[in-house]
């Protein structure tokens, strides 16, 4: 069974996680992603669906046009645990991708 992180664990890895916060006492933590297109969001969601279909561990959240929602739980343990963390990680770093794209041209390049 996967453990429940203690409220100084979840707040120490809230440190390190930009615009997420900790809801329903520590039940759970959430985001919301605003990507410039619906395209965006959408493809943002499916690369995220990869990595939870790989991990067994899968996000709550709903897409409204450009705007992502997101609620982290683990329902093993009833609340945050480190796999709630490692998601919320690797959400942000797609998103990251996402909203800051290669401004370099690559058009020379050859593969």
């Amino acid at each position: 069974m996967t453990e429940l992180l203690s409220s100084d664990e979840r707040n120490e890895s809230l440190k390190n996680l930009s615009g997420w916060e900790e809801v329903e006492e520590g039940k759970a933590i959430r985001k919301e992603y605003k990507f410039d297109t619906f395209s965006e969001a959408f493809s943002f969601m499916t690369r995220i669906a990869l990595f939870a279909e790989k991990t067994n561990h899968h996000p709550e959240w709903t897409n409204v046009y450009t705007k992502v929602h997101v609620r982290l739980t683990t329902h093993d343990c009833g609340g945050v645990s480190a796999k709630d963390i490692t998601l919320a990680l690797a959400m942000d770093e797609a998103a990251f991708a996402f909203l800051n794209p290669c401004m370099s041209d690559q058009s020379g390049l050859i593969f």
